[in-house]
């Protein structure tokens, strides 16, 4: 089940591939940093009258509320960028697919705003149960951050190539692969870097995990 986020990795040589996951990358930090910002300048200007500790509780507070949401920002992100990191993977390694034929942008856009919306509100959820039930509530919360974003960004990459009902059977044919791709990128998404390539390169897995059965070997980049 390692597979797919491996053969992502290996992939980063490939141009192809590579611009597209920087381009997320690239907007990935700077709604990180606009996040962030805007949530510590609110920060500090609500506890302007605690002196000093104003400026020290306001960087706490952004730092942990921009990492909190950062991950469902990124996956509305990474939505944007799907066409372009699928059509590099199934490229190298599934040459031959017909050409996918991708949504209009306005669509996409919505698709990725909804999904971004559906892990929020379940990260929401995750942090009430890491808060009320310290340790299993962390693995608890961790398990729900991975099934939403295990199953939003599979069927987003499915719905390249199929419609919505056959993307959620192919969803239910491949669940356990999905999730574990989807369990990774949660647990990426914590870390700090690390969590700016998690969610682009989650979406090249998912490609693997769409079309994992009829691997072979990989094409030139």
């Amino acid at each position: 089940m390692l597979d797919p986020a491996f053969r992502a990795l290996a992939q980063l040589d490939d141009p192809a591939l590579l611009w597209p996951v920087l381009h997320g990358v690239a907007w990935s930090a700077l709604a990180f940093a606009l996040l962030g910002g805007g949530i510590g300048w609110w920060a500090h200007d609500a506890l302007t009258q605690a002196n000093w500790v104003g400026p020290v509780l306001g960087v706490i507070a952004a730092i942990l509320a921009a990492m909190f949401l950062f991950l469902p920002l990124a996956t509305a992100i990474a939505a944007l960028f799907v066409d372009g990191v699928a059509a590099a993977v199934e490229h190298r390694w599934y040459p031959w697919l017909a050409d996918a034929t991708p949504a209009p942008l306005g669509e996409q856009v919505i698709d990725g705003l909804a999904l971004g919306f559906r892990v929020l509100l379940l990260q929401c959820v995750a942090l009430l149960l890491a808060i009320f039930l310290p340790g299993i509530g962390l693995v608890l919360g961790w398990a729900i951050s991975a099934w939403a974003i295990g199953r939003g960004l599979f069927v987003t990459v499915a719905m390249r190539r199929l419609d919505r009902r056959a993307a959620l059977a192919a969803w239910r044919a491949n669940r356990l692969a999905a999730l574990a791709q989807g369990a990774l990128i949660a647990a990426a998404g914590l870390v700090p870097l690390l969590n700016l390539f998690a969610v682009v390169l989650g979406a090249a897995a998912m490609v693997h995990v769409l079309h994992g059965r009829r691997v072979v070997t990989p094409g030139p980049a």
